[in-house]
């Protein structure tokens, strides 16, 4: 292991950090509250990611995928325990281990919170919450790389250990050209996003903070009823962005260059959207008992079952009171995730489509041992190695979830609770269903539960393998 060049890494992405969280002092400042937890992290974010840069080195041998796979996992740990430090400094949030739960959540897109009164929070913090939502929906190492490509032969172990399997498409020959060719264009959706919103007379500050959450795909809200008490038009714009942010970034790369035919041969795309409509076709007639209102109804399971399949987690209406049909189809909606290379959590679609597809080629060479069935994915036939680490991965997948789940089993909130918990926290989606529902939190789990499922949560957005790789190496050595 190449300690020297993890160390100066980290080091960098605890200095961007500190940058970063200017943007939450200014707001903080503007809005008359007071600085000094911001400027206490500020200063430890700096200080120690110098000391680290100074102590590692830039240009001291090979950055291999063991390297990348470690830098990966310490500066995500590394920036929730100083991104956790405002939160708990300023009293807001009294318990550290209460802010870091809900700081790991903000970076990982996950949206689980432990607050009940969220419009308690000052303006900096709510604006701080949601902004680690944006910072974590693309990857903070992304970031770096956009902004500092000197060796792009080394970013690119980096980049395909934030954004593991087939997500880092090279877009353009240099790792720093991908990366800013994706930053454009999350910027220019994020600012596209909060125009609209302001177009529906959101006040500023909220339609920034919606569009940054929504960006990420996170789901951290400023009210305590998340979207509910906001128009129905506010209401709809968020949906159609959430859909959006979780489509792959390489379709609205391939729509910029006016490569259409490419986009006609994105399967992941058709069977992501073909998945909302249709469940949000069912859902709409299994709530129509409740509503009444076509038009309510539409928009309510438009909004949730958008919310679910691309795990940003806003919420409407307390779909804990729907029916049991309309509860299964986004218990598996939990599961499916968006688009390889969007902000989206979850499996993600082109992964449950080469699983299915690789399915359905056993079942036919049970019955014809002779036959060979190649896969095809986004115009692109893959080869057995890469059909076989889909399924190990979804092995992996659920051996992970049923650890978290048996480890908070202790806890005494019920297999709905405690499973939905697992899975919201694996899938980065937030809400799940019993007491951690839309309209709860996670604030009655003990600390353990919370380390747990902050554990799990980072797993999840790294997809398992950075953090079982570096902890297993290390133990190898």
């Amino acid at each position: 292991m190449n300690y020297k060049i993890v160390l100066h890494t980290l080091g960098r992405v605890l200095l961007l950090e500190a940058l970063l969280m200017l943007l939450p002092l200014s707001v903080a400042l503007i809005y008359g509250e007071d600085p000094l937890p911001f400027i206490i992290a500020i200063a430890d974010a700096a200080s120690v990611g110098f000391l680290l840069a100074k102590l590692g080195t830039e240009k001291s041998g090979t950055l291999y995928a063991r390297e990348g796979f470690a830098i990966v996992s310490f500066s995500w740990i590394g920036i929730s325990l100083i991104g956790a430090l405002p939160f708990a400094l300023s009293g807001e949030i009294p318990s550290y281990i209460d802010a870091f739960f809900e700081t790991v959540s903000g970076f990982t897109t996950t949206g689980a919170s432990i607050l009940t009164d969220v419009e308690s929070l000052s303006r900096g913090m709510l604006f701080w919450r949601s902004f680690t939502h944006w910072i974590g929906g693309m990857g903070v190492l992304v970031f770096i790389t956009a902004i500092a490509d000197k060796t792009p032969d080394r970013s690119v172990n980096i980049l395909r250990a934030e954004m593991p399997g087939h997500s880092v498409d090279k877009l353009m020959p240099k790792t720093g050209s991908t990366a800013k060719i994706l930053y454009r264009i999350y910027i220019a959706l994020t600012v596209l996003e909060a125009v609209f919103l302001l177009c529906g007379g959101m006040p500023v500050f909220d339609s920034i903070v919606h569009a940054l959450g929504t960006a990420g795909t996170g789901g951290f809200g400023i009210k305590s009823d998340s979207i509910a008490s906001y128009s129905n038009y506010l209401q709809w714009i968020i949906t159609v962005f959430m859909l959006l942010f979780g489509v792959s970034f390489n379709v609205y790369y391939l729509a910029l260059l006016g490569k259409w035919r490419g986009i006609a041969k994105q399967n992941e795309l058709w069977v992501y959207l073909s998945l909302a409509v249709i469940c949000t076709a069912i859902v709409t007639v299994n709530i129509s008992s409740i509503y009444g209102n076509l038009s309510d109804c539409l928009r309510l399971a438009a909004f949730q079952v958008s919310s679910l399949l691309t795990t940003t987690g806003f919420a409407t209406a307390d779909f804990n009171a729907w029916p049991q049909l309309s509860k299964a189809v986004l218990f598996v909606l939990m599961f499916c995730g968006g688009c390889m290379g969007s902000t989206a959590g979850g499996l993600k679609i082109s992964r449950i489509t080469v699983l299915f597809s690789h399915i359905r080629n056993e079942l036919r060479r049970a019955l014809r041992p002779r036959n060979v069935s190649a896969i095809r994915l986004n115009g692109r036939y893959l080869d057995a190695e890469a059909a076989n680490g889909v399924t190990a991965y979804f092995a992996l997948y659920i051996a992970v979830i049923c650890a978290v789940f048996i480890l908070i089993s202790f806890e005494p909130f019920g297999m709905e609770t405690n499973l939905s918990a697992a899975v919201s926290c694996v899938n980065n989606i937030g809400p799940g269903f019993g007491l951690v529902g839309p309209a709860s939190s996670f604030a009655d789990y003990s600390a353990f539960s919370k380390l747990v499922l902050s554990a799990a949560m980072l797993m999840g957005r790294l997809e398992m393998y950075p953090l079982l790789l570096t902890f297993a190496l290390r133990r190898a050595k």
